[in-house]
């Protein structure tokens, strides 16, 4: 595994990858992360259903999530764009806290590790926007990548 940044050409400029001689693959990535509210904020959330002034506050993140995933290339300036072909976003009430996982499949030439994992991030912020109203004690964290396969080499954490 090379140890050397990707993204960065030889004058230290950046670099958007080159994978034209690499074969396409069917290639998988899961990303996660959490949303930690304070107990009371948890609790009328729950006893709500997760339903806001707005909607459905996780069905509103998983579509926020699911756009974002189709928008990274345009977020983030060197990841290439993608011929997605299934997201899967997941929230669930774990404790205080909604627990997202969000996978992302393609057949390409790269990865989709950024779209996992930004999917995630949008989700993660729509739930804050969604629930700052109660408390601006809203705590967004552990958002990584858990498992991605299909190209050069895998990884599971």
């Amino acid at each position: 595994m090379s140890k050397e940044l990707s993204h960065v050409d030889e004058a230290g400029n950046a670099s958007m990858v080159d994978v034209s001689t690499k074969n396409e693959s069917v290639r998988m990535a899961v990303a996660s992360g959490n949303v930690l509210f304070p107990k009371h904020v948890f609790e009328t959330l729950k006893a709500q259903d997760f339903l806001g002034p707005k909607g459905s506050i996780i069905q509103t993140a998983i579509i926020a999530g699911i756009q974002g995933v189709k928008r990274t290339s345009e977020l983030i300036p060197l990841c290439h764009q993608l011929n997605v072909s299934k997201i899967h976003i997941d929230i669930q009430p774990i404790e205080n806290s909604l627990h997202i996982a969000c996978t992302v499949k393609c057949t390409e030439r790269t990865g989709v590790e950024m779209e996992a994992l930004t999917g995630v991030s949008i989700s993660a912020l729509t739930i804050y926007d969604m629930c700052k109203a109660l408390s601006h004690d809203i705590t967004i964290s552990a958002i990584q990548l858990e498992h991605k396969s299909g190209g050069k080499h895998d990884f599971n954490l």
